[in-house]
């Protein structure tokens, strides 16, 4: 049997075209089981990896409402919440590229922070059928009474998880206060823990479950772990780029100073780089990416925070070059390269220090990666050092009853110490 086409899934020709100018062949995973639940107007709440393409799995069928359906054009269609500006603007972009043949047209706009508010109310004036936000700037929004939401038919969450790890609890349930009863309603996440099933029952009705395997989307992503010592991470990452046929690499790291601090070595030894973190401007960070996407630099070193919203379908490569915090975050990591069908590369470095934490990443993500050195950079070992490492990892805390005993330790012994 063949691969399924997307004229099997009830689109129209205007949404062929589009997917057809931007080389779509055949529906993901979660596209194919995703696309046609919508379109039956049903709530949904699905799990879904970073990569395997759940933004077109419910942009289509809202584009092919709004052009066909009941929608009203009037007010606010569609509400996407998301929980960073660089996937608002992502999936935005997303809903213009492939509603760019729809008869009726399909007015989308993006809210987020660090943009002029009153551009955007500008934008919000002349009409808008979709609205993609995150969640501080829309309530912001709603707080201006800047927006008619009363006509609202479909409210999606696009990574829900990340969206409650950002602290957007109570922004969440807020918004749900503000939302008109009625609609569908469409939960998008990478993980289904606890937190994330008690959201979906306060808001979804009846819904379709729907769960991409997680294989699913990393089958393309050949995983490499190399073993070197901290300290020479930096050169074993140029080593790499000068020797491996990597037309862009994107590099993870912990902090905001290290993502600068590496790019500036990296561009002192030859290599276009640039870093993407949460203290730039907004214009920046939409230029440093625009620049990355447009290969006019070849490595991009980012906080995994600035770095949501990345969608480069020909991503060679991902390094962390300091690991992520918990396994959720390097299967998103990872998920940047090997998308749409493609293949890719992930690399993680790692030293004594890191390796119980990657050994614990393995366990939670059910993986397993061979380890290897490089020729030169090879793991020397050392005593270990428990201080070391990023993972979530602490040490024992001292019990209040330790801490009064040391205190009342130290003002008997400055009772007793002899007065000059």
């Amino acid at each position: 049997m063949g691969a399924m086409l997307f004229d099997s899934l009830d689109l129209p020709d205007y949404l062929l075209r589009a997917l057809a100018a931007l080389s779509y062949e055949t529906p993901t995973s979660i596209q194919e089981q995703a696309i046609p639940v919508v379109l039956g107007g049903h709530d949904v709440l699905a799990q879904a990896q970073t990569g395997t393409g759940k933004t077109a799995a419910f942009a289509l069928p809202i584009i092919k409402q709004l052009s066909e359906g009941p929608a009203s054009k009037s007010g606010v269609s569609a509400l996407v919440v998301v929980p960073t500006r660089e996937l608002a603007q992502q999936v935005a972009a997303s809903f213009d590229a492939y509603s760019r043949y729809a008869p009726e047209g399909v007015s989308t706009i993006s809210l987020i922070g660090g943009e002029s508010v009153e551009r955007q109310l500008r934008c919000l004036a002349d009409g808008a059928n979709v609205v993609v936000a995150t969640p501080g700037r829309l309530l912001d929004i709603i707080s201006r009474d800047a927006i008619d939401l009363t006509s609202l038919h479909t409210l999606v969450l696009d990574e829900a998880d990340k969206l409650l790890d950002l602290g957007f609890s109570e922004e969440l349930q807020s918004l749900l206060r503000e939302l008109p009863v009625g609609r569908q309603n469409l939960l998008f996440s990478a993980t289904l823990a606890p937190k994330i099933v008690e959201l979906s029952r306060k808001f979804l009705k009846d819904p379709i479950r729907i769960t991409i395997a997680h294989d699913d989307s990393t089958s393309q992503i050949t995983q490499r772990v190399i073993e070197v010592n901290r300290e020479r991470r930096r050169p074993l990452l140029a080593h790499l780029i000068a020797t491996e046929d990597w037309s862009q690499v994107l590099v993870f790291v912990a902090s905001k100073r290290s993502a600068h601090n590496l790019a500036a070595k990296l561009r002192g030894m030859g290599v276009s780089a640039a870093a993407l973190h949460g203290d730039l401007e907004q214009a920046k960070r939409t230029q440093v990416l625009k620049r990355f996407s447009n290969k006019k630099h070849q490595v991009l070193i980012a906080t995994d925070l600035a770095c949501r919203g990345i969608d480069i379908s020909e991503l060679a490569c991902v390094v962390n070059y300091d690991l992520p915090r918990s396994p959720n975050d390097y299967v998103h990591r990872i998920g940047r390269t090997g998308r749409a069908g493609k293949s890719g590369v992930a690399i993680s470095f790692i030293d004594q220090d890191t390796e119980a934490h990657f050994k614990l990443i393995e366990k939670r993500s059910n993986i397993r990666v061979e380890r290897e050195q490089v020729e030169g950079f090879a793991l020397v070992k050392t005593a270990p050092n428990p201080d070391v490492g990023n993972g979530p990892i602490k040490g024992k805390r001292k019990s209040k009853k330790d801490k009064l005993r040391e205190q009342a330790a130290r003002i008997a012994a400055h009772k007793t110490t002899p007065k000059a």
